[in-house]
């Protein structure tokens, strides 16, 4: 299983990103996703989560600003950032808890895609 993030960049603050996290591999079923941003030095923080269902929680930080989503048939889930903040800055990183068989299920991690948000 992988997870492949895109759409990270460096836009200027109060501008918009869009992230992306599409799924591929042998899956029965994606449940919780979720988004997460480490920055140097800190632990990575949890941004938002989203259920199989659409239900959503967002870290105070992002509430009112950013919007997590999935597609379930594509297997993929975005990330809606809009009037970023230069303290939203930081590799943004996904996570899906899989479903590999109806006995076993494990949690991934994608790679990182980079979010430079200057002042």
């Amino acid at each position: 299983v992988q997870l492949q993030a895109s759409g990270g960049g460096l836009v200027q603050a109060g501008g918009s990103l869009r992230l992306s996290c599409a799924a591929s591999g042998s899956i029965f079923r994606l449940d919780d996703m979720g988004w997460y941003r480490q920055v140097p030095g800190k632990q990575r923080e949890l941004v938002a989560r989203v259920s199989r269902s659409g239900s959503t929680n967002y870290a105070d930080s992002v509430k009112g600003r950013f919007t997590i989503s999935r597609d379930n048939a594509k297997n993929t889930m975005y990330l809606q950032m809009t009037s970023l903040k230069p303290q939203d800055t930081g590799a943004y990183y996904c996570n899906a808890d899989v479903i590999l068989d109806p006995w076993t299920q494990r949690a991934f991690w994608g790679q990182g895609t980079l979010v430079t948000v200057s002042s």
